[in-house]
């Protein structure tokens, strides 16, 4: 089912203009990350992120970096899935000055460097990421990870321009099923990762965004009966603009969901089971049931943030352009509702 006619990106584009507002030509979405990041302007308005998440067998680690032009945010959390162990710590800088980088290309290094919290992404410029983070009080211990991510050179990942507008844009990249080796240790917890089963996401993402916001994400990767399996999904945030972030991929090999998933759940309760399908065809068939709610608010006045993340699994199946059923079997990942005022 073909709902919207997505353009496909080929070759290396710039997102924006000389002006700062987006290049038309680069609507669309790629299989390789070859859309530059070269915003500029919209004082306040430009948002930029390196989110990873990494899924071992014992535990769930993430960080992230991010530059919302009023203030630089970078956060860490863990997730143990036998104990739910869970602690997050965040910290916020202020936005002129050398302790955050982030770069214009997806495959880059990203860096935050505070004496509360060191992150480092350090991209090798081939098929690896080094992910290093120490943190002197986590909970009231000293974590240290020290990841090694790789990128298989075949791999397709997902890029994707949304255009509100000329002036409200967003480049997102979610690259998926990345195998991940090295260690996380909280104390004398430590908690080891083997390439062959654990697997990290990343999402990044440039741009300029409107005032408010809402929006669904839900991803997993894992390998599931001998082959790595991604799946990502959006809602609300990509609604009227003709391009969703919306596809599955089967080792390394994407394919594109051309038509908007719906995602079903119950606002007053996020633990039940959500309903995540296609709009029209049967596509995408899934059922996530939680079993653990992340809850994330800030209110600064002019700024407020609310995030419901649930990590669970995901039951049911994906269809591929060729008809091909894929079973999904207690699939660990994560879905969120994520409302901003920035």
């Amino acid at each position: 089912m073909t709902q919207h006619a997505e353009n496909e990106i080929n070759d290396a584009i710039k997102l924006c203009d000389a002006k700062g507002n987006l290049n038309p030509a680069a609507i669309g979405y790629a299989r390789k990350p070859v859309i530059q990041s070269n915003l500029k302007g919209h004082f306040m308005r430009k948002k930029k992120w390196n989110y990873w998440c990494v899924y071992g067998d014992d535990l769930m680690f993430s960080a992230t970096i991010s530059h919302l032009d009023y203030a630089a945010v970078c956060f860490v959390y863990i997730l143990d899935y036998e104990t739910q162990r869970f602690f997050e710590k965040s910290i916020t800088l202020p936005p002129i000055g050398k302790k955050v980088q982030l770069s214009e290309h997806v495959l880059e290094t990203a860096l935050c460097n505070h004496s509360d919290m060191k992150i480092q992404f350090l991209h090798d410029g081939n098929n690896e990421t080094q992910m290093t983070v120490t943190i002197p009080d986590f909970d009231g211990e000293v974590l240290h990870a020290d990841l090694t991510i790789h990128h298989p050179e075949e791999d397709d990942s997902l890029n994707v321009v949304i255009p509100w507008n000329r002036q409200t844009f967003q480049f997102t990249a979610k690259h998926h099923s990345l195998p991940t080796e090295g260690y996380v240790k909280i104390g004398d917890k430590r908690y080891t990762f083997d390439a062959h089963e654990s697997f990290a996401v990343l999402d990044f993402g440039r741009g300029v965004w409107p005032r408010e916001s809402t929006w669904n994400w839900a991803m997993a990767s894992q390998k599931c009966r001998g082959h790595r399996i991604g799946l990502n999904f959006g809602g609300q945030w990509t609604d009227g603009t003709g391009m969703t972030e919306n596809a599955f991929f089967y080792d390394g090999v994407m394919t594109k969901i051309h038509e908007d998933v719906i995602f079903e759940y119950d606002e007053q309760d996020f633990t039940k089971c959500w309903s995540i399908r296609t709009k029209f065809s049967d596509d995408v068939h899934l059922v996530f049931k939680p079993f653990f709610e992340r809850i994330s608010n800030s209110d600064a006045k002019l700024i407020q943030s609310n995030v419901h993340q649930l990590f669970g699994y995901f039951d049911g199946y994906v269809r591929t352009e060729t008809g091909q059923t894929i079973p999904i079997r207690q699939m660990l990942g994560a879905s969120e509702v994520h409302k901003a005022k920035w």
